[in-house]
């Protein structure tokens, strides 16, 4: 049986003729997701197989001194040494600089980028495919603020975020509302970092990205659009890590506003 036939696909993936015959690579930035790791994998596996879809996940690790390493190495014994890659780095250098990293082993047509802590569950990722082919789109993002995609889809949920605190959400919102106010972005979720990209735009708008910390998805979206990039959104639920500590601290949120700043003066 055509999985894309049955009544879940057509609702999640849209209807048609043939099986998607592309190829998404996962790019997992992980430190002390010991815990995390091997559910994560569980589930984006679950979902890629559900839709016959041909993947990898590469796991970017910056020297969890908790062992992540060792499961990702279990979890390659499991799935497959070609879907499941470790490419460790020396230390903690940084979200930017991991999907840098990461980028350098993938293989597929489209890379879908994520956190390992169940922020963003692999749900919502048929959705992404298919608004991608639906509109042929270059970028697809997640979005906690938006109550129906864009372009419209006729199954999306409403998006939102489970188990913050007022702060947490106030930071969140105004984060958004000075990047929106400054640099027009044309999108509704800027922080946010759970994204298709075609394989091609991706690499391009990397090596103009200048960021490095939590200001590079950001970054990555302003010079996207400023490069003429399609660019869709998908709401999604965003809840809280399960396991493990945020790793957001002040000098992230300053390190926002300063970079907001630059981009402002330079986009």
């Amino acid at each position: 049986m055509n999985p894309f036939a049955s009544p879940v696909s057509l609702n999640m993936q849209g209807q048609y003729n043939t099986s998607n015959t592309h190829k998404y690579s996962v790019i997992l930035p992980t430190y002390n997701e010991r815990k995390n790791l091997p559910i994560i994998v569980w589930l984006l596996a679950k979902v890629f197989e559900e839709y016959q879809l041909a993947w990898e996940i590469i796991v970017v690790d910056d020297a969890s001194p908790d062992g992540t390493q060792e499961v990702a190495i279990e979890l390659a014994r499991v799935y497959g040494e070609d879907k499941i890659l470790l490419r460790p780095r020396a230390g903690k250098l940084g979200l930017g600089t991991a999907y840098v990293h990461g980028l350098n082993f993938c293989t597929g047509d489209f890379v879908i980028i994520m956190d390992a802590d169940f922020s963003h569950h692999p749900k919502f990722i048929p959705q992404f495919i298919r608004l991608q082919q639906t509109h042929n789109l270059d970028i697809v993002t997640g979005t906690r603020y938006r109550s129906k995609s864009t372009p419209y889809l006729s199954d999306s949920q409403p998006g939102g975020v489970h188990g913050w605190d007022l702060k947490r959400k106030l930071v969140s919102r105004g984060a958004n509302f000075l990047a929106a106010t400054m640099l027009n972005p044309g999108v509704s979720d800027l922080t946010g970092s759970f994204r298709l990209y075609r394989l091609p735009v991706l690499k391009h708008i990397i090596t103009l990205t200048q960021s490095r910390g939590y200001v590079f998805q950001m970054e990555m979206m302003v010079r996207a659009r400023a490069l003429g990039y399609t660019v869709g959104e998908v709401p999604i639920t965003f809840v809280d890590r399960i396991f493990g500590e945020s790793k957001l601290g002040a000098d992230e949120v300053v390190g926002y506003a300063k970079g907001v700043w630059q981009l402002f003066k330079s986009v």
